[in-house]
Formats: structure tokens, C-alpha cells, sequence
């Protein structure tokens, strides 16, 4: 005891000489104070983060340890129905009327910190006379009736945030009666919240403490206000109030079905929280952790996201439509199904993600990090991916219709069966990509690299392919009629079995080219050079081979050679086959 009346004198007395020091309460006695275990103030002290000369606070934290062990005591629920009467509790039990003026009194002068409330849960586990479950319903029902305004509208008489109020007054502490409330009842949500995700990791307890802030979903309804409304309450203090008190806190939350459209929540944590069906349209949502949170089927359109955490969320099946998610990280995130027409997913991380059958249609996805993602399904008619990181993305039966992938990366990519029609691929790397049955007809692809790609049946109606690196590509089967393939680079390609009816191939590079099979009718191999190249049982006629290179070419029947035009200037002919048609 000496050495705890020892601390007690030096900080009196560096008070006496000038230090700061807040008033004491008057309700608070010397032999409750003098209650503190001797030699662990200090130790104490250093825990809870409190300065060496703030006595009351510390004094204040040891009172409200005590009164979170008193509230469970009895469950007496003793309000008078339609008044605001209190009847009396029974014995040994703490009544409404005591519990919402002690809330008041230790909860109503500032906002709970996070180590002070870390302090407590540790204390609420360690504790055998707190008994969770009973505190949580008494705290509940508190919070209920303040969100419902029963203290701060009630008459002088029985008006807790004006009693406290007045308290802090005749301390010579000036604080308004909204800001009393509000404290109360924020550090009261903030207790709820704590409880009900300490319960949640455990089974016995799991059931019978479930919070929900915005209270529990309505069927008839679907959305439930409660949250949005305190959160406006809040922010009537300052903008932002609300996040800043309670939002590191909201981790883990019940949000299920909360209407929160227009909310100012920058910053604030929902990481692992439940969102399932929540409104969130027109939110501001800047910076928001959403890690590994459930906002299933819920409404963000128009909201903003910009430099969101939404590391491993479920969006599946999520509004996002008009949504600004710029500079967000959705690694690994699942959006199958989602919405996200005209969103601005500019520089955005979406790498692992999962955007299966989404619809991405004019959304802005330059500079964007999709590696690896699966878009496979989605729709992205008119979307701009110019520059993204494509890499190894699956957007296998994907609708890539009029999209901008100019200067995309798209090596080792999965486009089997993807309309990419009238498709912007100015410069685009498309090297080792699979476009099995890829539709990219009027595909712009000037300057793109298609080396090593796989492009078995695709089609090519109308695509501009001049100057564009074929090199080693697989094309057998695929349909190139009518295609612009001047001065491309198709050396070691395979265009086994291809149509290639009417094609401009002049000044190609064909050297080592599989052409056989292929229906070359009507081409124009002009200066192209086809040295090595083979062409047995390919369709010839009416294609034009003026000045070609047919240097250690194999060729097949002499039939396939009717109505061949330009053999007389094409150079390098083999003598055996002048011999066959004729031409020595």
C-alpha cells in the first residue's frame, strides 16, 4: 500500500507544481482508489500507454474494468413500458437506470483508442466474473435505445447526456450534449463490435453473441438504415467523425443487408467483415481495407474505391457498375459475375483474380495488373486495356469485341474461342498466346507480336496482319481469307489445311512454312519468299507468285499448279519441278 500512496503523492505534487493534471471525479471515493494491487501501477500503467501524470485516467480505466464485471451482474431489464420509469432491480442486481448512467458517465467524455480497448478485451477473457453474454445484451440494449434518441430526448429530469454534461461542466470541462452522446454511444458500438468478433472464434459463444450495427436484415425491408444513420449523427460533429472513432473496428462486422448509400467511410476497416447484399452506392470508400471481406450480391455502383484493400473479397455477383476503383488491390479477388460497366479500374491490381462471366463492358482498365486472372465468359465490349499486364490471363470464350489492348502484355494467354473482332492490338504481345478458334476478324494488329502463338481455327475476316510477327505460329485450320498479310513474318509457321483464299501475301516471309493442304486460290505471293516451305496438296490456282523465292521448296501433283500465274519471274525455281510443268 506505501508504495502505492508513494505514487500517489508524487504526482499530486508535481501537480501542486504545475503539471497538468485533469480533475478528478467527484463520485470517485480514496478507498476505491486505493483498491490497485500495491507495486503494479506502474507495470500498468506502461500497458495501458498512459502518462505518468494522468492519474484520473488511469483511475478511470481500473473503474471501468470494475463496472464491465458489475453490468452482468443480473439481467434485470427494468424500464416501464411506454415511460421512461425506472422500477427497482432486484436485490444485488445493477438496474437500467444505474447501468445507462455509469455508461454515460465513463463512456461519454472522448472516444475509446484501440490500445485501451485492446486492454479490455484482454481483461474481459481473463476475467471469471465477467460473464460476455450478459454483458452484451445489456450493451445491446443500451445501444438500441440510444440509436432510438430514448436519452438525449427525454426530459431534464431523466436526460443522461445532459447530467453528464453538466458534470463535466462543474469540472470546468466544456463539452457540448451531442458530443456526450455521441462518445457514448460510439464507444458503446465499438464494445458490441469488439464482443461480437472476440465470439465469433468460438464456438460456445458464437450463437448467442451475434451484433448486428445496422440491425439484423429485415425480409420485408431487405436494407436496414440503422448504421447510416448514426454514422450521419456522427459526422454532424466534424466530417469523418464516425471513421475515425470506429472505424479501425468494424473488422469483422455483421453489415449484412445495411443500407449505407452515400456514406462517408474513407479509411475505415472492414477487413473479414460481412457485406453480403449491403447498399453502398455513391459511398465514399477511399482507402477502405475490405481484405478478405464478403460483399456478395451487395450494390457499390458509383461508389468510390480508389486505393481500396480489397485483397481476397468476394464480389461475386456485386454491382460495380460506374464504380471508381483506380489504384485499388483486388489480388486474388473473387468477381465472378460481377458488374462492372463503365468502371474505372485504371492502374488497378487484379492479379489471381477471379472475373469469370463479369461484365466489363467500357470499363477503363489501362495500366491495370491482371496477370494470371481468369476472365474467362466476362464481357468487355469496348473496354480499354491498352498497356495492362495480360499475362497468362484466361479469356478463354471471352467478349473482347471494339476493347482497346494496344501495347498489352498477352504472352502465354488463353483466348480459345474469344471474340476479339474489330479489337484494337496496335503493338500488342500476343507471343505464345492460345487463340484456338479466336475470332479477330477487322482486328487491328499492326505491329503486334504473334510469335510462337497458337491460332488453330481461327478466323481473320478482314484483319489488317501487314509487317505483324507470325513467326512459328500454329494456323492450321485457321481462316485468313481475304486477310492483309503483306511483309509479315510468318518463317516456321503452320498454316496446314488453312484458307488463305484471296490472301495478300506479298513480300511475306513464308521460309520454312507449312502450307500444306492449305487453299491458296486466288493469293497474292508476289516477292514472297517461300524458300523451304511446303506446299504439297496445296490449292494453287489463280494465285499469283510473281518474283517469289521457291528455293528448296516441296511441292506435290502437277495439277495443283494450274492456272498459276508469275511462275516465269519467280526465282529460284526448282529444276525438277520446271521439269514437271514444263517451264525449261
Amino acid at each position: 500500500m506505501s508504495t502505492y500512496l508513494s505514487q500517489v503523492w508524487k504526482l499530486l505534487r508535481n501537480y501542486v507544481r504545475g503539471t497538468r493534471l485533469k480533475q478528478m471525479p467527484k463520485t470517485t471515493s480514496l478507498e476505491a482508489e486505493a483498491a490497485v494491487p500495491p507495486g503494479k501501477i506502474i507495470k500498468e500503467l506502461d500497458n495501458v500507454k498512459f502518462a505518468p501524470d494522468h492519474l484520473q485516467d488511469y483511475l478511470w480505466f481500473q473503474k471501468l474494468q470494475k463496472s464491465l464485471e458489475e453490468w452482468t451482474i443480473g439481467s434485470s431489464l427494468t424500464l416501464k413500458p411506454n415511460t421512461l420509469l425506472y422500477e427497482k432491480s432486484p436485490e444485488g442486481n445493477l438496474g437500467d437506470r444505474q447501468l445507462h448512467e455509469e455508461i454515460y458517465d465513463l463512456l461519454g467524455n472522448d472516444a475509446l483508442k484501440p490500445e485501451i480497448v485492446e486492454q479490455l478485451m484482454q481483461f474481459l477473457v481473463a476475467s471469471k466474473k465477467v460473464r460476455p453474454e450478459m454483458l452484451f445484451q445489456r450493451l445491446e440494449d443500451f445501444y438500441r435505445r440510444w440509436y432510438q434518441g430514448e436519452f438525449i430526448d427525454a426530459t431534464p429530469e431523466f436526460n443522461l447526456p445532459q447530467q453528464k454534461m453538466l458534470k463535466l461542466a462543474a469540472q470546468n470541462i466544456t463539452i457540448g450534449l451531442r458530443q456526450v452522446d455521441i462518445y457514448t454511444g460510439l464507444n458503446v458500438l465499438i464494445l458490441l463490435l469488439e464482443l461480437h468478433r472476440y465470439a465469433q472464434g468460438r464456438d460456445e459463444l458464437k450463437q448467442q453473441i451475434t451484433f448486428y450495427p445496422s440491425a439484423q436484415p429485415d425480409t420485408e425491408n431487405f436494407f436496414t438504415c440503422q448504421l447510416l444513420q448514426i454514422i450521419n449523427y456522427s459526422d454532424a460533429l466534424e466530417i469523418g467523425n464516425f471513421s475515425t472513432i470506429v472505424g479501425e473496428f468494424l473488422r469483422g462486422g455483421n453489415f449484412r443487408g445495411a443500407y449505407l448509400g452515400d456514406a462517408n467511410l474513407t479509411g475505415v476497416n472492414f477487413s473479414g467483415a460481412d457485406l453480403s447484399g449491403a447498399y453502398l452506392g455513391d459511398a465514399n470508400l477511399t482507402g477502405v481495407n475490405f481484405s478478405s471481406a464478403n460483399l456478395s450480391g451487395a450494390n457499390l455502383g458509383d461508389a468510390n474505391l480508389s486505393g481500396a484493400n480489397l485483397i481476397g473479397a468476394n464480389l461475386s455477383r456485386t454491382d460495380l457498375g460506374s464504380t471508381n476503383l483506380s489504384g485499388a488491390n483486388l489480388i486474388g479477388a473473387n468477381l465472378s459475375r460481377a458488374n462492372l460497366t463503365h468502371a474505372d479500374l485504371n492502374s488497378t491490381n487484379l492479379s489471381n483474380a477471379n472475373l469469370s462471366h463479369a461484365d466489363l463492358s467500357s470499363a477503363n482498365l489501362k495500366n491495370s495488373e491482371l496477370s494470371r486472372a481468369d476472365l474467362s465468359n466476362a464481357i468487355l465490349f469496348g473496354a480499354n486495356l491498352s498497356d495492362a499486364n495480360l499475362i497468362s490471363v484466361n479469356f478463354s470464350h471471352a467478349d473482347l469485341c471494339r476493347a482497346d489492348l494496344s501495347g498489352a502484355e498477352l504472352c502465354h494467354a488463353i483466348l480459345n474461342g474469344t471474340n476479339l473482332s474489330d479489337t484494337i492490338l496496335f503493338s500488342t504481345n500476343l507471343s505464345d498466346a492460345i487463340l484456338v478458334a479466336a475470332d479477330l476478324s477487322y482486328a487491328k494488329l499492326n505491329g503486334a507480336k504473334l510469335n510462337d502463338a497458337r491460332l488453330n481455327g481461327a478466323m481473320f475476316l478482314g484483319a489488317d496482319l501487314s509487317g505483324v510477327d507470325l513467326s512459328r505460329v500454329s494456323l492450321n485450320d485457321a481462316d485468313l481469307s481475304g486477310v492483309t498479310l503483306n511483309d509479315a513474318d510468318l518463317s516456321g509457321a503452320d498454316l496446314s489445311d488453312a484458307v488463305l483464299f484471296g490472301t495478300d501475301l506479298s513480300y511475306a516471309n513464308l521460309k520454312s512454312t507449312n502450307l500444306s493442304g492449305s487453299n491458296l486460290s486466288g493469293a497474292i505471293l508476289n516477292g514472297a519468299d517461300l524458300s523451304h516451305s511446303n506446299l504439297s496438296y496445296a490449292i494453287l490456282s489463280g494465285a499469283d507468285l510473281s518474283d517469289a523465292n521457291l528455293a528448296e521448296m516441296t511441292w506435290g501433283e502437277k495439277q495443283q499448279w494450274e492456272g498459276v500465274r508469275g511462275l516465269e519471274t519467280a526465282v529460284n525455281v526448282p529444276e525438277a519441278l520446271k521439269e514437271q510443268l514444263g517451264l525449261n
